[in-house]
């Protein structure tokens, strides 16, 4: 189903407005990510905690950082840029962050909407004065949350946090588990269990017309990137990929990926798997209650 189709289901009536508190927002299956225009007002977003070391994006300021975010506020459907730096313990935009392994982005940012849906990775780049920017479209109507994923080169590896605001009519979308997907011509499928507190082997499979897929292209350090979303807060957890790190760009693999989650406690996760085939690039999606230990 196409991402026009998907809105066009999922978009009905309830009212927002831009100071609605997060639990309200839902919805948007997959969305695209057209240029747009930069906003000219810069808001500090607001802390929620300062925790040293903090990786599940639940905060917009850890460990002395802070994720300073351009105007929140999104038109749905319409392409603007949103502009961010990472504020240091002395109040100054960082611009020195350390790589990892053959991954060349020094820093990752992800949206989903705030019902774990509509998740899109984005593709920044930074200015020499530490300014981050992005062409970024909020598809439907909601509350969103981004998040930066990044260790700067003096501080530790953080996650941080904050929402973004799209107005207007909206009905909650709801996930039933699934650990299966259809992506275009490809057939995904999930193996092996989420249990909380202990790392959890998950293998993701990619089949075409009942074969399996074999030449997996490696992306961002590995043969697949899964991020993993807790349903409710939407605690940010990575998974670690445990066959093929860091391959050189001419390595090829599959038709399974296998990466290692740590989940924090028992519920249900969404998992949102890239993965590249050809030079292009597919996100498959699947949602995971856990099993106790």
């Amino acid at each position: 189903m196409g991402i026009a189709a998907r809105l066009a289901a999922y978009a009905c009536a309830l009212a927002l407005v831009f100071g609605l508190a997060w639990a309200t927002g839902r919805l948007v299956h997959r969305a695209q990510i057209p240029a747009g225009a930069a906003p000219e007002v810069m808001v500090t977003a607001p802390s929620d905690a300062d925790s040293a070391g903090a990786t599940d994006g639940l905060s917009s300021a850890a460990g002395g950082y802070r994720l300073a975010v351009a105007d929140p506020t999104f038109v749905p459907g319409t392409p603007r840029e949103l502009r961010f730096t990472v504020l240091g313990p002395e109040g100054t935009p960082v611009t020195a962050f350390a790589a990892t392994g053959r991954d060349p982005r020094p820093l990752h940012a992800v949206v989903v909407r705030r019902d774990a849906a509509g998740f899109q990775r984005l593709d920044p780049t930074m200015d020499t004065d530490g300014t981050w920017r992005m062409p970024l479209t909020l598809p439907a109507p909601g509350v969103w949350r981004a998040y930066v994923d990044m260790t700067p080169m003096a501080g530790p590896t953080l996650v941080l946090g904050t929402d973004l605001f799209a107005a207007g009519s909206f009905d909650p979308f709801t996930f039933p588990p699934s650990r299966t997907d259809q992506i275009d011509d490809f057939q995904l499928r999930l193996d092996g269990d989420l249990v909380p507190g202990v790392p959890s082997q998950v293998f993701a499979t990619v089949s075409r017309d009942g074969e399996g897929v074999t030449d997996l292209q490696p992306y961002l350090g590995g043969f697949g990137k899964l991020v993993v979303l807790r349903e409710g807060d939407l605690a940010y957890t990575t998974a670690t990929a445990g066959n093929g790190a860091n391959p050189a760009p001419t390595d090829r693999a599959g038709p399974a990926v296998a990466f290692t989650a740590n989940v924090p406690s028992a519920g249900t996760y969404r998992l949102f798997l890239q993965f590249r085939v050809a030079d292009v690039m597919h996100t498959a999606e699947f949602t995971v209650p856990t099993r106790n230990p």
